[in-house]
């Protein structure tokens, strides 16, 4: 994530996820989880980091929604303004914007390990992706209510 050159070429980002949401949906098919992917994303970027990139979030959207009934995950960007600002919403688990600092640093989890299993790497490797993109990623949450990862690519 840190040492590869970067390839920039055109990146599909709503045919990226749906492809993600797919692969997660075949692994847990009883799963009643509501996506909406909007179509048409499309970025200029390194699309193997991207993919990282996009995985940690939706993963960590599919995850954090586990106990929602149902699920539900949105893919998207936020309005037609410069630079583009992306977004993966869920409502599920979210945290408390307290600790929002803590969020992109390796191995911090807000959630306990029994409740939401992992090991806190998915975040620190989005951060790292996109900021090697010349980009900014953030979140917003409420407890209980959803999260909110933005994230622009320069």
């Amino acid at each position: 994530l840190t040492q590869a050159e970067i390839r920039h070429a055109p990146v599909d980002l709503s045919t990226m996820a749906d492809t993600l949401v797919r692969q997660l949906q075949a692994r847990d098919p009883a799963r009643p989880v509501e996506v909406r992917i909007e179509p048409g994303l499309r970025v200029e970027g390194d699309e193997a980091l991207l993919r990282t990139a996009l995985g940690c979030l939706i993963e960590n959207a599919w995850k954090f929604s586990a106990k929602r009934d149902p699920a539900v995950i949105e893919i998207g960007r936020n309005g037609s303004g410069e630079p583009a600002t992306f977004f993966v919403r869920d409502n599920g688990a979210g945290f408390d914007m307290t600790y929002v600092g803590k969020l992109f640093a390796p191995f911090q989890r807000l959630h306990k390990g029994a409740e939401f299993p992992g090991n806190g790497i998915g975040l620190a490797k989005a951060h790292r992706v996109i900021r090697r993109h010349g980009g900014q990623i953030w979140a917003e949450a409420r407890v209980g209510q959803g999260a909110t990862f933005f994230f622009t690519l320069g």
